[in-house]
């Protein structure tokens, strides 16, 4: 059985050193492709749906060659409406062969993924050959420590560590990731690298990790590929990768390729499932296959009430349902006979 691929980017997961990295990867997957789109770190703001969407909007268009079927997966907060532990609302999950978060906060995806039935289902569909593609925000998730970024340049907390989502812990490996390497933005006038928050705070937060960690370090525009069948690891895009042990950087321009024990001695999990919890293996092996795409119960119930408050001319709140049915992924087309829900 061979693992998926995994993808990181600094930045730019819809510029076009993004899309040459997604279509390389698509390349790959022999199947239909089917992308599932996790909302998760930017569940906190108003528009996560939109911004989720407009990177779907880009697979539709940079990878339209593969006739892409993309699935917004709305998981947006622990025991809320949008959960990731709802089996509902995760269900895309189980048929993607490519799953990708991106943009948001760092330590908030952490809080709202960290144990929960989505996170072991994109472990799960890992070990079962779907590729995985982590950007800004999400890539410092990954990690078995975490930058809190926001927290620290925007909020004006003292330079911490928090622990992260720690993917790498399947394969034994300790490894944490920051995107944004090179980041220049502030000028001659303040140090915006290492994510904005400066090579001196980084190596405040480097000195706080454990001498076993390596990090990552991803410059804009940049990503890297790891693959685990040829061993290999590629870097790809307009810059470098470096890997920091011990605050002492190696780099790695584009183009390059190094061993994947780089990154640390990897080990495949054995037997394939270890450390999945055991309903959620079996809810990803025995899951049904995919029926015609139909909607819900719920989301017509909700476009039956958007039908309602449109004819009451409560214009709000026929806009929350749109977005509500938007954020499972259709779209309502209105006409003089009524509507018509139709699939992402």
């Amino acid at each position: 059985m061979t693992l998926g691929r995994i993808a990181f980017l600094g930045s730019g997961e819809t510029s076009l050193a993004g899309g040459r990295i997604f279509e390389s990867l698509a390349r790959f997957i022999s199947d239909p492709l089917r992308i599932a789109l996790m909302e998760t770190p930017a569940g906190f703001e108003l528009n996560s749906a939109q911004v989720a969407g407009r990177v779907g909007d880009f697979f539709q268009t940079r990878l339209q060659n593969f006739k892409p079927v993309i699935d917004l997966i709305p998981a947006r907060k622990r025991d809320s409406a949008f959960s990731p532990d709802d089996p509902e609302i995760i269900k895309p999950l189980l048929y993607s062969n490519m799953i990708f978060m991106g943009p948001g906060s760092p330590t908030y995806a952490i809080r709202h993924l960290k144990d929960t039935l989505a996170w072991d289902v994109i472990r799960a569909r890992h070990r079962l050959g779907a590729t995985l593609v982590f950007a800004s925000a999400a890539t410092i998730s990954i990690g078995a420590h975490s930058l809190p970024v926001y927290e620290i340049y925007k909020v004006g907390q003292d330079v911490h560590v928090v622990d992260g989502l720690n993917l790498f812990k399947d394969f034994g490996v300790h490894l944490s990731f920051i995107p944004h390497w090179n980041n220049a933005e502030g000028g001659v006038d303040l140090d915006t690298s290492r994510c904005f928050v400066g090579m001196d705070r980084f190596t405040e937060w480097c000195n706080l990790v454990p001498s076993e960690n390596t990090t990552l370090g991803l410059d804009e525009h940049t990503g890297i590929i790891m693959d685990f069948e040829s061993g290999t690891c590629e870097v790809s895009g307009v810059s470098s990768v470096s890997l920091v042990r011990e605050c002492d950087p190696e780099i790695y321009s584009s183009g390059s390729k190094f061993p994947l024990n780089e990154l640390g001695e990897i080990h495949i999990p054995d037997p394939i499932e270890k450390d999945i919890p055991t309903d959620v293996w079996n809810m990803v092996m025995n899951a049904p296959a995919l029926e015609d795409d139909k909607p819900s119960e719920e989301i017509i119930a909700w476009a039956e009430q958007r039908v309602s408050a449109r004819a009451n001319k409560n214009w709000a709140e026929s806009d929350k349902l749109r977005d509500q049915i938007a954020a499972l992924g259709w779209t309502v087309q209105d006409s003089k006979d009524g509507y018509k829900l139709v699939k992402n």
